[in-house]
């Protein structure tokens, strides 16, 4: 993902800053506990579409 496209993208629920986990090909709002996918270098930022971090991956944050 482009670093300046990662700059303007906020949560889509809580207009909070995302983490981006290259490895894992995610965005990450810890503020809702939503992992949202990047698919073919395409953010998917629809709710519906994102993973619900469990409490492991929210204490453990880097």
């Amino acid at each position: 993902m482009e670093a300046r496209l990662l700059d303007n993208l906020v949560c889509p629920l809580c207009k909070g800053p995302l983490t981006h986990h290259k490895a894992k090909k995610e965005l990450v709002c810890y503020a809702d506990r939503l992992a949202f996918p990047i698919r073919d270098d395409i953010p998917i930022m629809w709710v519906d579409q994102a993973r619900t971090l469990t409490a492991e991956e929210v204490e453990s944050r880097a």
